[in-house]
């Protein structure tokens, strides 16, 4: 088998990351073909597509999220993603297992003894009126659950349900707290009998491969998908990392040169490139912290210079603050990609960028 090098693997990435170059593609689109973007932080997305897509203005999400056709909502690893809707509509049955997994994991001594089942009906019933915070969910369970830890009530119905985080949360410049509905009544249509195995391992290796099974793994928090590797064996092609791990991809997937250039892109906070292998080295050589710093997002995250995670960032007023370890080469492409990201997130004010040593 051939064996790919770390810069190979990062410009592999990259390229179906859409950040080697821009693409001339719908955000809805770009969502899809990229298997969801992480979303904690509800504005960081614009700015997730603002560094892949040519000419990306906010209401090219802000209209689709408004409209329904695409949602946050907890999926892979547990976690906060923005999808489209048919697609969390698909995730949600086989990814299910992994969000209950993991507030069962947190909560455990909280649950024991509780009828978990009884919990997400009554909270399933309170959703079905209109939606609902975390708050409100554990207050309206609280009388007739009145020993159990009551956020631990509120967090039982938001893992165990399928749900949607409503706007106007998420719609940019926008704020609202962080409630929820049904997910099948927020877009109007039935949760489907859910994505295979199979078309989920094709979907990662098309968005984030050459990937080892431990990756895929890790991106969805799914486990023995070794399984499913071997049965679709057939259909795809094999490499090796520098470490001798066996890398699985599709045939057809982009690999491009690994010498091909990498411009600086700004990434917000927990950008999927950096958290979707068990193995990082290809985005993060010095396996520094992934940060995810509080508030709505979009105004601080990571830099990637030549394809790695070397910098942060932050937008405060109209500065722009970019901190690292060591002085960054190519500080002039830097800031002018940095002064069009101020224009994306502060426009019509005096901009300033600054670099410094830190992060």
């Amino acid at each position: 088998m051939d064996q790919l090098s770390p810069r190979a693997l990062n410009r592999a990435t990259l390229a179906r990351q859409l950040l080697l170059d821009r693409a001339d593609l719908p955000a809805v689109t770009a969502i899809e073909r990229l298997a969801g973007l992480q979303a904690q932080a509800p504005d960081s997305s614009y700015v997730g597509l603002w560094s892949r897509l040519r000419d990306f203005q906010v209401d090219e999400l802000a209209k689709p999220l408004a409209a329904r056709e695409v949602v946050r909502m907890t999926l892979m690893r547990g976690t906060v993603h923005l999808v489209t809707a048919a697609d969390g509509l698909a995730l949600w049955p086989t990814l299910a297992p992994v969000v209950e997994r993991g507030f069962l994991g947190h909560y455990s001594r909280e649950v024991a003894g509780l009828d978990l089942a009884a919990i997400a009906e009554a909270g399933r019933s309170l959703l079905a009126e209109r939606p609902r915070t975390r708050a409100e969910l554990r207050t309206a369970l609280a009388p007739r659950w009145p020993d159990a830890d009551q956020p631990t009530l509120g967090y039982a119905v938001n893992s165990l349900l399928p749900l949607a985080h409503v706007t106007p949360r998420g719609l940019w410049g926008q704020t609202g707290p962080a409630a929820f509905a049904l997910l099948e009544d927020w877009v109007g249509e039935p949760i489907t009998a859910g994505i295979s195995l199979d078309d989920l391992v094709l979907r990662y290796l098309g968005a984030f491969g050459p990937a080892t099974v431990r990756d895929a793994q890790l991106w969805s928090g799914l486990t023995r998908l070794k399984e499913v590797f071997e049965r679709l064996r057939p259909q795809l092609i094999t490499f090796t990392d520098v470490e001798g791990k066996e890398l699985f991809d599709l045939p057809d997937a982009p690999r491009p040169d690994p010498e091909t250039p990498a411009p600086p892109r700004f990434l917000p906070e927990y950008d999927n490139v950096l958290l979707s292998h068990a193995d990082r080295a290809r985005v993060i050589p010095d396996g520094r912290r992934v940060p995810l710093p509080p508030g709505n997002g979009g105004r601080r995250g990571t830099l990637l210079v030549d394809g790695e995670f070397l910098a942060i960032w932050a937008i405060k007023g109209a500065t722009l603050t970019i901190e690292s370890r060591e002085p960054l080469r190519d500080q002039d492409s830097i800031a002018e990609e940095g002064a069009r990201l101020l224009e994306f997130v502060v426009p019509d004010s005096g901009h300033d960028i600054r670099f410094g040593i830190g992060g």
